[in-house]
């Protein structure tokens, strides 16, 4: 398997499949909008089709490979040496109300490691993208995470979960004490996208609770490839099926997990 080659096929779908969801996104039928699994779980015919292109590509990219996405148009499963972990529209909601932040997330996993993550900005026109063993890129542009040493000088990203609403509460606090002690946090709707502006150092730190595998997968890798650090909020490794994560530069990671863990964990 050349991986270079998958990555390069990877990015010239996604950047295809981003036509399709910019030119849909100018033409788009309100009517075919659905919930799913609860209130404000939004989904449409968009996601649905680009996730089947998506699909139909890497079928070919790597035959031997399973996939878990988002819309479940294809096969699940978790069993082959091999797995495509896939969001073909990452921030949904933005992209209904014309918010122009979303993307499209493709990680790709050997084993339990992932191996390959893009993340394309579709309106930015942004490819983020890292493969095993190499830089981190916007682009054709290496970047890194930010060179910010405190959390006092940090901008920081988080996002609010569709349910599982028992820790509501911990998590306002946790969000206040971050106001007060940083620059600010934005919530922007798209953790891949929050994940990318962490890898390029247009954000310090980003912290959520209820994700799922495809929202993250392609994002954690591509930080930790930037040289940033991602960990679940107890500071372990759990963090592509574990539904947590904090990911920051490695200056800023310690005081963002203090702060998130002495309130998430109390009894």
């Amino acid at each position: 398997m050349n991986l270079q080659e998958i990555e390069k096929g990877v990015i010239d779908i996604c950047i295809e499949v981003g036509q399709f969801i910019r030119h849909e996104g100018a033409n788009f039928d309100h009517a075919r909008i659905e919930e799913k699994d609860g209130f404000n779980n939004l989904v449409s015919y968009v996601d649905k089709e680009a996730e089947r292109r998506l699909v139909t590509v890497f079928k070919k990219l790597l035959p031997e490979a399973g996939f878990i996405t988002e819309e479940g148009t294809v096969t699940q499963s978790q069993n082959h040496e091999y797995n495509w972990i896939i969001d073909p529209l990452d921030g949904t909601t933005n992209f209904l109300h014309g918010l122009p932040i979303y993307a499209i997330s493709v990680g790709l996993t050997r084993g339990p490691k992932v191996i390959l993550g893009v993340i394309y900005h579709i309106v930015r026109q942004e490819c983020f993208h890292a493969i095993e063993g190499g830089h981190a890129y916007c682009n054709d542009q290496v970047i890194t995470v930010s060179n910010v040493r405190t959390l006092q000088k940090s901008l920081l990203a988080t996002g609010f979960p569709y349910y599982h609403f028992d820790k509501k509460e911990t998590y306002l606090d946790i969000i206040r004490e971050f106001l007060e002690k940083s620059h600010g946090i934005r919530r922007l709707g798209s953790a891949a996208i929050d994940l990318a502006y962490v890898a390029c150092g247009r954000l310090e730190g980003f912290f959520e609770y209820n994700l799922n595998p495809w929202d993250v997968a392609a994002g954690i890798f591509i930080v930790e490839r930037a040289g940033g650090k991602v960990t679940d909020f107890k500071g372990g490794n759990n963090v592509l099926f574990g539904g947590e994560l904090c990911a920051a530069n490695s200056s800023v990671h310690p005081e963002m997990l203090e702060i998130i863990n002495t309130r998430w964990h109390q009894k």
